[in-house]
């Protein structure tokens, strides 16, 4: 059984409702009354986290506007923009992070970051985060790892592009270095992804290769693919979260909006309610109706000598005589005593 986990006193894995995270990334705009609006939704919708991303464009990558420091995909949302100038627009400034940080704390959601190199973990730490995120195109960084497993704090880590001896090692070394506590996060690395690249039945393959709680790093477009993974045993649900994908932002168009959030943590709810467990025979809740089954009953008035026919004795509901699987061998035969129409048909009654 995989272990439960512990993020600011919010536990999971099995027996408890998935996590669900709002990812702010770049969505405030470079505008923090916009960041505090995204929190107040996102508590609003009834999230259990906010998260982060802790980075400049200097340590994540160098000032060059040509070659590959260039996105020359042009079917992605970023096609033409410098890395340089797409991290500026994107980053959440070093000095929002605490009131950030506050304001989650105020509205109770848990706040934590995705740091992106050794100087961003000791910057947050000074802020005391309970969990670290691990970004899918950070997790072969073995130094960032080491430095956030030496903290001891649970790690949430996208597997993104990871293949299965790359993510071996990932979570070996999370392991040495000092945490006990590991989310795998399935992911697909694209922007927006598509359903039919998610390759959800990944979640509980990862579950049993790595024995550690499974969650989704969701970037389709709905709430469907968040709901299939709950089923498939996802623990853990992150979705960028926006005001509004009009107003635009770097991230704005996979970004949830807030009443597709409040879909997504109602809905994510009642999809972990109801895979309950293995039962047959019928719930709780079932058993009143268990009378309106078919049962054999008297479908005319007999006198006792009468012979059981098709015309006399029918299989109908509600369900208080013999089972319909007796009704062949009861034709033939006769009944003991006088019966009314309606008379539920028992042993009793068999001459």
């Amino acid at each position: 059984m995989n272990k439960i986990i512990t993020i600011d006193k919010r536990k999971i894995g099995e027996g408890y409702s998935p996590f669900i995270l709002a990812e702010m990334s770049g969505n405030h705009n470079q505008s923090i009354e916009r960041a505090f609006s995204i929190i107040e939704s996102a508590a609003e919708c009834g999230c259990d986290g906010i998260k982060l991303q802790t980075y400049t464009p200097d340590t994540i990558t160098l000032d060059i506007k040509e070659r590959e420091f260039v996105v020359s995909d042009t079917s992605s949302l970023w096609y033409g923009e410098s890395l340089y100038d797409l991290y500026g627009k994107a980053m959440t400034p070093w000095e929002w992070h605490k009131p950030i940080f506050d304001k989650c704390k105020e509205l109770g959601l848990i706040c934590f970051s995705t740091p992106f190199d050794e100087t961003s973990v000791d910057f947050l730490e000074e802020l005391n985060p309970p969990a670290y995120k691990i970004a899918s195109f950070e997790n072969i960084d073995m130094p960032l790892l080491k430095k956030v497993a030496s903290l001891g704090k649970p790690v949430i880590m996208s597997t993104g592009m990871s293949t299965i001896s790359e993510l071996d090692e990932s979570v070996q070394t999370l392991k040495d270095n000092g945490c006990k506590d590991i989310i795998l996060l399935k992911c697909t690395s694209s922007y927006p992804a598509s359903p039919e690249n998610s390759n959800l039945t990944t979640i509980p393959h990862m579950r049993d290769l790595f024995d550690l709680q499974i969650g989704l790093s969701d970037h389709t477009l709905g709430i469907g693919a968040s709901i299939a993974s709950i089923a498939l045993g996802a623990s853990f649900i992150e979705k960028h979260f926006t005001l509004s994908r009009q107003e635009g932002g770097v991230d704005s168009a996979f970004s949830m909006e807030p009443d597709e959030m409040k879909m997504l943590v109602e809905e994510s709810r009642r999809a972990w309610e109801a895979i309950g467990e293995i039962d047959y025979g019928g719930s709780e809740a079932e058993k009143p109706l268990r009378q309106f089954r078919r049962s054999i009953y008297i479908a005319e008035d007999m006198k006792a000598g009468d012979i059981f026919s098709t015309v006399n004795l029918r299989n109908i509901r509600p369900g208080l005589g013999l089972p319909p699987k007796f009704y062949e061998m009861l034709l033939g035969k006769k009944i003991n005593k006088n019966a009314q129409k309606g008379t539920p048909m028992t042993w009793d009654l068999l001459g």
